[in-house]
């Protein structure tokens, strides 16, 4: 269809940073979909179109972005940060629009692994006469879409864990009482990474000590709040429990089978999705068979906001992918409930699990990000 176009590498770089930015807007909002970004650049090097895939997964990036460019779209250039997908679903083919546009190049950052695309799209492309360049600008689109990358090529969500700590480890008096470790900046922080993750997990040890709502008030409380799930394998979860007053927001209870029948219905009718899983042998619920009836269930990103007892658990069983470890500069003593339990280790590894990624400073409060080095050898 068009001719090979040479366009400077750095000018591809830029461009497609823009397209990742788009994508950005749509963390935590796509549902099942991945959050995507499209930029399209006319025949001249002029922006004339940008989006992101849209709340709830459609419309897609390419399309809306198409639809902004009119016939400019013919003999542009396309940066996406996902390979346009080739299969019918919610929507006709992406690919199939953007040749049916004439446009000139296609530049990905990232293969879609989805088996009904895996390379299809750009296929299709090049055999409409589209030049196509898949790897630009990779590594920045995979931190948007990890979520989604995680589900398709592994079955479960890519995990993030916030903690609250202090500077010396600890999350709560011994009391137990609930008090503001870290101040309003910080959870104005913590309010917009909900809201860019599809869904958050608690335990019931949390909802009975805290009653906490766990919304995003920031961006927006009833538009923004993710979807809750909480490990209550005895159904312990108050019918009560603020949970559940947010509206157009989904509470699901992750129950064991021996969970007393006689709670579900108080719980159902209080608005709870009651959800019974494989439980360990240790009579808790188990957490590998939690985190792949996520991923089955379209999650993409999860959030864990939770105790002692859940947090030390996820990290036992590898199930972390991302630590944002915010941290007060208050001091609380030894006898201060722990972020982290005993994990019972006689060995230190051979190599750190998490490798920080960065560092800063929020209000009086630090913000450290872990990430999984998943190639590790973590043998002691």
């Amino acid at each position: 269809m068009n001719s090979a176009v040479s366009v400077p590498a750095e000018t591809d770089k830029r461009w497609m940073r823009a397209a990742i930015a788009q994508s950005r807007h749509a963390e935590g909002r796509t549902l099942s979909n991945p959050p995507v970004g499209c930029v399209i650049v006319d025949k001249s090097g002029r922006l004339c179109a940008t989006a992101h895939t849209g709340r709830g997964g459609v419309p897609h990036a390419e399309t809306q972005a198409l639809d902004m460019a009119g016939h400019l779209a013919e003999g542009a250039t396309v940066y996406v940060t996902l390979e346009p997908c080739a299969h019918h679903g919610k929507t006709s083919p992406c690919i199939d629009a953007l040749i049916a546009a004439r446009v000139a190049r296609i530049v990905v950052a990232v293969a879609d692994p989805d088996a009904r695309v895996n390379g299809r799209g750009l296929e299709k492309a090049k055999a409409a006469g589209i030049d196509t360049h898949l790897g630009v600008g990779a590594a920045a689109a995979k931190a948007v879409l990890s979520g989604f990358l995680t589900r398709i090529e592994r079955g479960r969500p890519y995990v993030w864990m916030k903690t609250a700590a202090s500077l010396d480890g600890g999350i709560a008096l011994a009391d137990g009482e609930k008090r503001w470790l870290t101040g309003h900046p910080m959870r104005h922080f913590v309010h917009e990474l909900r809201s860019r993750c599809d869904a958050l997990l608690t335990g019931v040890g949390t909802i009975l000590a805290d009653d906490p709502e766990l919304t995003c008030r920031a961006p927006a409380r009833n538009t923004d709040s993710p979807a809750v799930f909480v490990l209550d394998s005895q159904l312990r979860t108050p019918p009560t429990a603020r949970i559940f007053g947010v509206e157009n927001r989904s509470v699901t209870l992750l129950c064991t089978s021996s969970a007393p029948k006689d709670r579900l219905m108080a719980l159902t009718q209080a608005g709870a999705v009651v959800m019974r899983l494989p439980a360990h042998p240790n009579g808790q619920l188990d957490l590998d068979a939690v985190s792949h009836h996520l991923g089955a269930g379209g999650i993409n990103t999860l959030l864990v906001e939770a105790g002692t007892g859940v947090t030390t658990a996820m990290l036992a069983a590898r199930l972390v992918d991302k630590i944002y470890w915010t941290q007060s500069p208050h001091i609380l003593g030894a006898d201060a409930r722990p972020v982290v339990g005993p994990l019972k280790l006689v060995a230190l590894p051979n190599q750190n699990l998490y490798t920080q990624l960065t560092s800063s400073q929020i209000g009086q409060d630090q913000l450290w990000v872990f990430v999984q080095d998943i190639n590790a050898d973590h043998t002691g």
